[in-house]
């Protein structure tokens, strides 16, 4: 059984490449929503279309998915088929907004559906209610890859086949994706590919990377590490241009600005847990781990929580605090199912969205102590779902 709408949004997405429409590209700025890009662009080039605009979100500025600011950008480019990838799922009103402009919406999707699915003309998620698909697991990577091989058909030959694996690969693990049925086979493939990659990037990671490394296995988290540092400027992601680059200098530049930037990444994380964890300590009563701070780079939150949660083994949430909002990351242990943890505080948050074991949420932030006492509440009660 193929997931719900693929083939409906193959056929919208070649009819808009038969009638020349403007074609725009919203993708998440991690390695998942960007290999979701290039495999979705590069479908497109055996078509001999190129999409009329590619944007990413400032996950530093913006957070997570569709925001006002890319909205502002992408109407330029209206009316036209928008097709949102790794992200879109929790953007009721900015998707609403991107209709009344004159685009024909598309979410291609796998975080968890909250309650509702937003007003898009299209949703390809296998997390929807009504998908009986068997590829809950897949990163969003996997769901493009399904829809690219639609779309191509008999153009999808062997050489084009490879090289999108790569990339499912890449952020199949990036995502932490299940490795079960079919991700193990993108995983086992895409490995292999990866060794003797087309794509500059990859040729200069393969010179640079592999020493010291004993599998291809360690070659990709290698890899994913350094990527997992990239920037987004003016809506350009820095992962989506490495991966483009062809010119042998301007690569090996970036490749030695990410690694800088991995140094400086580890000693801010090491500097921000060690901080943190004498806080826990001192709450250590407490059954969450809530806590924020204005000096904190957005794009660490994840990091943070993720490793105190495995310490103490406590739902957390770690967030930056801006000027009226604070954006942030929540990690749960392994029998607690965060997105719906968070359902039960949907009233006090602008967004939230994700897995059930890492996700992500917007708040404002008048509503930050009454989010707490909520979660603690829902906790105590047992409300939370058990994974």
């Amino acid at each position: 059984m193929e997931i719900k709408n693929l083939k409906e949004a193959s056929e919208r997405i070649k009819k808009a490449i038969k009638e020349n429409e403007k074609i725009v590209f919203y993708a998440d700025a991690d390695i998942d929503g960007v290999t979701s890009c290039l495999i979705l662009e590069e479908t497109l080039k055996n078509f001999n279309r190129e999409p009329s605009a590619v944007l990413f979100p400032d996950r530093n500025e913006e957070g997570y998915g569709l925001n006002e600011n890319a909205l502002n950008i992408i109407s330029h480019f209206g009316p036209g088929l928008l097709i949102l990838l790794d992200c879109g799922i929790s953007n009721f009103q900015e998707i609403k907004k991107a209709k009344e402009k004159g685009f024909f919406v598309i979410i291609i999707d796998h975080h968890e559906v909250i309650n509702d699915l937003p007003p898009a003309d299209l949703i390809v998620n296998p997390k929807q209610k009504e998908d009986q698909s068997p590829f809950k697991y897949l990163s969003n990577a996997g769901v493009v890859f399904k829809l690219a091989t639609e779309i191509l058909k008999e153009k999808m030959g062997e050489i084009l086949k490879k090289n999108f694996l790569e990339l499912v690969a890449l952020s199949t693990l990036a995502d932490m994706m299940p490795e079960i049925d079919e991700n193990k086979i993108f995983i086992k493939e895409g490995l292999e590919h990866l060794k003797n990659s087309w794509r500059p990037s990859f040729q200069a990671l393969n010179k640079t990377l592999r020493e010291n490394t004993n599998s291809q296995r360690m070659f990709a988290f290698k890899i994913i590490s350094l990527l997992n540092t990239s920037e987004t400027i003016d809506h350009l992601n820095e992962i989506y241009l490495f991966l483009k680059e062809t010119n042998e200098e301007k690569i090996k530049k970036m490749i030695q600005t990410f690694e800088e930037r991995v140094v400086q990444k580890q000693n801010k994380i090491k500097e921000i847990i060690q901080e943190l964890e004498k806080k826990a300590i001192k709450k250590i009563n407490e059954p969450i781990i809530f806590e924020g701070n204005e000096g904190w780079p957005l794009v660490l939150t994840g990091t943070i929580a993720s490793r105190l949660c495995v310490k103490f083994e406590k739902p957390t949430f770690i967030f930056k605090i801006k000027e009226k909002e604070s954006v942030g990351s929540m990690r749960t242990p392994s029998k607690i199912n965060g997105i719906e943890l968070m359902k039960k505080s949907a009233h006090l948050l602008e967004t939230f969205g994700g897995h059930p074991r890492a996700g992500g949420f917007r708040i404002k932030n008048e509503n930050l102590e009454n989010f707490k006492k909520s979660l603690i509440k829902s906790l105590e009660n047992n409300q939370s779902s058990i994974i």
